[in-house]
């Protein structure tokens, strides 16, 4: 008798443009987190693209881009999630629609590369450093135990947050 596999733990990011930094955790997420993890990404106000700067960093960061789309949450409105992160202040704000399943939903305050002031290749390195952030935190979410109490896991993607 085959024993089933486990299903992958489904995990949604959330920013308003869902152009950069979400898009990047997608497919950060993605590419290092194996069969074990299901990644989404998404946004209020989508940008309707991934933004130049996301593409490069993480092509710099040799971290593959499949499929990339700019996509509104409510795309997934019916989708049930372990973990909604927020990625953007202005997205942790906003209402987010109710998913089901009552996902932990935790906030990693990051600043917005698009918007960084400098030369455009400042502005890439800024991306970049932004791009390992987002890696240093995926790698610390992957490593956690999910099957953990719930309080306790939320705790400490609060902490990978900070970090």
């Amino acid at each position: 008798m085959n024993a089933k596999a486990a299903a992958p733990m489904k995990i949604l990011f959330l920013c308003t443009g869902n152009s950069c930094r979400s898009q990047m955790a997608e497919h950060i997420l993605h590419h290092v987190g194996g069969a074990r993890f299901e990644a989404h990404s998404a946004g209020s106000r989508p940008a309707g693209f991934v933004h130049p700067l996301a593409i490069e960093a993480l092509h710099r960061l040799q971290i593959p881009i499949l499929f990339a789309e700019s996509k509104r949450w409510d795309r997934y409105a019916d989708e049930r999630f372990d973990a909604v992160l927020t990625l953007c202040d202005s997205a942790a704000k906003e209402e987010c629609p109710v998913f089901p399943g009552a996902p932990l939903t935790v906030h990693w305050g990051l600043p917005d590369p698009v918007y960084h002031p400098g030369a455009e290749d400042e502005r890439l390195e800024f991306a970049v450093s932004i791009a390992r952030r987002i890696l240093s935190k995926i790698e610390g979410l992957i490593a956690l135990d999910w099957s953990s109490d719930r309080r306790q896991l939320r705790k400490e993607l609060e902490r990978l947050g900070e970090i």
